[in-house]
């Protein structure tokens, strides 16, 4: 009796901790939701945080739990994860997130926790314990992701340009301003579906490790899949303002056309990649997006060395959080 309370508080703490790091995410995120759409002017800082937060929530209406599979069962073998893995990837994660946070650095949030997982796994089984196919699917995705991301954002911002020539700069601000609410909803709900679903996966590999859960199981409980959708959209509302200034005001000058189709590109790239199941950075979407919006224009227009030490970030995102996991992984076989 003993050793199943204990397992009981075990699971039940690392549950708190992966709904923790759902709210950091959030919070570490929140740029990627409303740094346009502030850095336009469209929404105040305050406004825009609640809207993007209620956008999170409302995700988990439209979005089948195809993410939180992948993330679930198809990024490790079975019988390999325990609470000492979860501990370790969730760890790792969430100190590359507040490294990252306290420098400004828009890394991305989902592939520290990706990382997190294959350091750990690796600690415990070795390479061979990883599903490959899942690994290589999320890893390709931080090219594609923010390519499409660049693809999208530049494409749809020649179209506009060619629908409203002739029309008055004046004009087309004030039509733009209102479409941009209409594209950062679009692209908040693709945020919110994309990312709580990355930590429903985790805490429903979690609970099938531990018992609480089937292998055979087709959906996550009912409270995990609400706690992280809430979670995550407190997060965004309590905003990562470090990060909103780089993502708004650094890289590219936007206007509410500029950020109606980098938010409208961004978005589509998170449906598509939310469908497919694959977990995707929206830090990575929406740099792409911007930098191609920006590219428009001129490439001088672009702040190169910004966007740089960005994709820096990204190189190291998984690396250094899988080496941070496997460390805490080792440490946590001394506790529990």
């Amino acid at each position: 009796m003993e050793a199943v309370q204990i397992s009981f508080w075990v699971v039940a703490l690392l549950v708190l901790l992966a709904i923790a790091f759902d709210f950091m995410n959030g919070f570490h995120d929140a740029a990627n939701s409303i740094a346009t759409v502030v850095s336009t002017g469209v929404l105040k800082p305050q406004q825009a945080v609640v809207f993007a937060a209620f956008f999170n929530f409302v995700a988990i209406f439209v979005f089948h739990l195809s993410v939180a599979a992948t993330v679930g069962k198809g990024i490790v073998q079975p019988g390999i994860v325990d609470p000492n893995v979860v501990f370790g990837a969730l760890v790792g994660a969430i100190a590359w997130n507040l490294i990252t946070w306290y420098y400004g650095i828009p890394s991305s949030s989902s592939h520290a926790l990706i990382g997190g997982i294959v350091g750990a796994v690796i600690a415990k089984a070795g390479p061979d314990a990883l599903v490959l196919a899942g690994v290589m699917k999320t890893v390709a995705f931080i090219l594609v992701s923010p390519l499409l991301g660049f693809v999208l954002g530049s494409g749809l911002m020649v179209l506009v340009a060619w629908m409203f020539r002739g029309k008055t700069p004046l004009r087309i601000d004030r039509w733009f301003r209102r479409a941009q609410l209409v594209s950062a909803g679009m692209y908040s709900l693709g945020h919110g579906g994309n990312d709580a679903q990355k930590t429903i996966g985790i805490i429903w590999m979690l609970l099938i490790a531990s018992g609480y859960a089937a292998a055979g199981d087709t959906s996550p409980p009912w409270w995990a899949i609400w706690s992280c959708y809430i979670a995550i959209a407190l997060g965004t509302m309590f905003g990562g303002w470090r990060i909103v200034k780089t993502m708004g005001q650094k890289i590219t000058k936007l206007k509410p056309v500029g950020g109606f189709c980098a938010e409208t590109g961004g978005a589509i790239t998170l449906f598509l990649a939310t469908g497919m199941g694959i977990p995707v950075s929206t830090t990575h979407t929406i740099t792409g997006a911007i930098v191609g919006v920006g590219s428009t224009h001129r490439l001088s227009a672009v702040r190169w060395g910004v966007a740089g030490r960005i994709v820096w970030a990204w190189i190291f995102t998984i690396p250094a959080s899988a080496l941070i996991a496997a460390v805490f992984y080792g440490l946590s076989l001394l506790v529990f």
